[in-house]
């Protein structure tokens, strides 16, 4: 084999090299959650859920919102407010995106309408929501 054209192979395996390793230092990492907090919060979020206690309800849903939307800066996740957020991060993210939605809504109007009381259902599905979501960025 000529020397001329074995330094050219082992030029270009050299720049592939080199590439490939360029390229991996500058692939966007996903965020380092702490898996164990987020689990631990949700957990102390799934716990004060009582049926007995119709205040728990919103509460319960504020938290799982909360914590959500605090997965969601930690992602550098740009926006105003969570739903600025979640319009932002879209269906790539979540398996269930329309539930999330439902979910924030529900804590909107627990927010901003007085008289809204949400059910024990409406608490627990919602509160399952965040726990996927939650699965779906990786936070727990």
């Amino acid at each position: 084999m000529d020397k001329s054209l074995l330094t050219f192979l082992i030029g270009v395996v050299v720049v592939g090299i080199l590439l490939l390793v360029m390229i991996s230092l500058t692939k966007k990492r996903g965020p380092n959650f702490n898996k164990e907090d987020y689990q631990v919060a949700y957990l102390k979020i799934e716990n004060s859920l009582k049926k007995e206690n119709e205040a728990s309800y919103a509460m319960t849903i504020i938290e799982g919102d909360k914590l959500l939307d605090k997965a969601l800066c930690e992602m550098g996740i740009q926006g105003r407010t969570m739903g600025d957020r979640l319009k932002r991060v879209g269906k790539e993210k979540f398996t269930q995106l329309n539930a999330v939605w439902h979910a924030h809504k529900l804590r909107n109007q627990i927010a901003h309408e007085s008289d809204f009381h949400p059910e024990y259902r409406q608490a627990q599905h919602a509160l399952e929501t965040y726990k996927q979501a939650l699965k779906d960025l990786g936070a727990i």
